[in-house]
């Protein structure tokens, strides 16, 4: 051989590692970015996409009729969220477990701390609504009083209130729709999850892109070499490309349950990390998705924010009454009963809003957060193989044939770009 067709051959399995790590290099910004969808939309194409094969219904932006990418992680950021659920949050504790990890006591202490200084204001807001006159002609000595009797009667009132949504949190708490809305409106933190968590592998399938490209390079140059047609390679670039991804999936994730041949001993390279994995996860899920910021929001605001308002109005109507105290009568006689059951339900309704502002403050739940790390930690840790590798993955394993495609792809302009500076 020549010269120029040794250079040609040995050339082969450089070229193909390099496009080999390129694949997998550019196939993690396929899976990440762009976090929202980035392109243009084709008048009639959601139509039309409903009569597409199925798997091309799955490129991101062709059902709602648009023509570009997304990521394919946060484009798939709902279904993160219930798989997550599905496959690992249920089965890290129920929502009454979650709720006892946030320490209801601390947090009717804090409650009461932000909510007692308002009282004062709450109930002048509700007089001056319901009864104008009547209030202004009210003592500054009668109004004090019953200012105090609310702020007395508010620590009792805050800790059955707790109590109560402790004793039916399964009722009003839907963890799965949390998560999901809440996945949904933030695909940056999905992004975020897979990223942080699976930081090492990430890092290894790229460089696993060289390798295998390099390996998979030297049988295409020995076949190039005995059979010299000009498309052999681009062909053969084709079958690397698709390979070099689907060889470092499977080492990253496959096989799922440890396996031994002879000395060897296989297992995927995220499963032997499930302990470490298991405190980043747990300290993500902690501080960004199950925090008591987002359970307050989804009792109050969620579908079933009806029922947890009506429980809050229901605790908060009878502190009417104890604050007009011996005087109730002659409030009654003064306003009617139908006034005086307007004050009770427009004061049980400002107060319900004001109940959970304990919840929905960042820097208490941050607070919060560390005993439901520690559980989730290490509930993680004790999931079985199967049920934490398809916590992330499962998101988005049937999408990993774009991936797959991409490599192929690449692979074919890898090999005609080597035939067009080393020739057949």
């Amino acid at each position: 051989m020549s010269t120029a067709d040794w250079v040609r051959l040995i050339t082969i399995p450089f070229f193909t590692g390099a496009v080999g790590w390129l694949i997998n290099w550019t196939g993690l910004i396929m899976l990440f970015n762009p976090v929202r969808f980035h392109g243009f939309r084709i008048p009639g194409l959601d139509d039309l996409a409903t009569l597409l094969p199925r798997k091309l219904q799955e490129v991101p932006g062709i059902m709602q009729g648009g023509v570009g990418w997304q990521g394919i992680v946060p484009a798939r950021a709902a279904k993160m969220g219930s798989i997550s659920v599905d496959k690992a949050i249920s089965k890290l504790g129920t929502p009454r477990e979650f709720f006892e990890q946030l320490e209801p006591e601390k947090m009717a202490e804090h409650i009461v701390s932000l909510f007692e200084p308002q009282i004062p204001e709450i109930v002048d807001r509700t007089m001056r609504r319901e009864e104008p006159e009547l209030w202004h002609n009210v003592p500054p000595r009668a109004k004090q009083a019953a200012y105090e009797r609310v702020q007395a009667q508010l620590p009792d009132i805050v800790r059955q209130i707790t109590d109560e949504i402790g004793l039916y949190i399964d009722q009003l708490l839907d963890p799965k729709l949390m998560v999901v809305d809440h996945f949904q409106r933030n695909p940056a933190l999905v992004n975020r999850i897979f990223k942080q968590v699976g930081k090492k592998e990430l890092r290894l399938m790229v460089n696993f892109g060289f390798l295998f490209g390099f390996l998979l390079g030297i049988p295409v140059a020995a076949v190039t070499h005995f059979v010299p047609l000009w498309w052999i390679l681009p062909i053969l670039g084709v079958i690397v490309g698709w390979t070099t991804n689907l060889l470092g999936m499977w080492v990253i994730f496959e096989p799922v349950e440890v396996k031994k041949i002879g000395p060897l001993r296989l297992h995927g390279l995220f499963l032997r990390r499930q302990n470490e994995v298991a405190e980043e996860y747990a300290r993500l899920i902690s501080d960004e998705v199950v925090t008591l910021e987002n359970i307050g929001n989804f009792l109050l605001d969620g579908p079933r924010g009806d029922r947890t308002r009506q429980m809050l109005e229901e605790a908060m109507g009878p502190a009417i009454d104890r604050a007009v105290g011996p005087a109730r009568a002659a409030v009654r006689v003064a306003v009617g009963t139908r006034g005086y059951e307007n004050i009770r339900e427009s004061f049980a309704q400002e107060t319900a809003q004001h109940t959970l502002t304990g919840f929905q403050d960042p820097t208490f739940s941050r607070q919060q957060s560390e005993q439901m790390r520690t559980l989730i930690a290490r509930r993680t840790k004790e999931l079985p193989s199967r049920d934490f590798v398809e916590m992330l993955r499962s998101a988005f394993k049937e999408d990993e044939w774009m991936i797959y495609l991409h490599g192929a792809v690449m692979g074919l302009g890898g090999g005609l770009i080597h035939l067009a500076l080393f020739g057949t």
